[in-house]
């Protein structure tokens, strides 16, 4: 499995307007093949600092929905928020004690 945390610094004006594009599209995105799950977190010093959190049965599922059309709407409206470069990372779970 892989997690991928991708942290976003947006313009403070503008987090009201990701929050509302997020909630949109966030059932779309739960719902592409492989997505196991997908959460939303924010800085707890730096409200400016959000991070989606998601889990992907593997690296194909989530490179799938990269290419997909969804990311294409969903990506390109939310880099227009940023107030720096977003941070990319994929983790493979090792273990897990669940």
């Amino acid at each position: 499995m892989i997690i991928r945390l991708v942290t976003m610094t947006f313009e403070e004006r503008h987090i009201k307007t990701f929050l509302q594009l997020f909630n949109q599209y966030k059932n779309q995105i739960r719902t592409q093949p492989g997505c196991i799950r997908l959460e939303l977190v924010q800085d707890r010093d730096n409200s400016n600092v959000i991070s989606t959190l998601s889990k992907w049965n593997t690296e194909k599922d989530l490179n799938h929905y990269r290419k997909s059309e969804l990311f294409g709407v969903v990506w390109p409206e939310t880099k227009k928020l940023f107030a720096q470069k977003p941070k990319a990372q994929s983790f493979e779970i090792l273990t897990t004690l669940d």
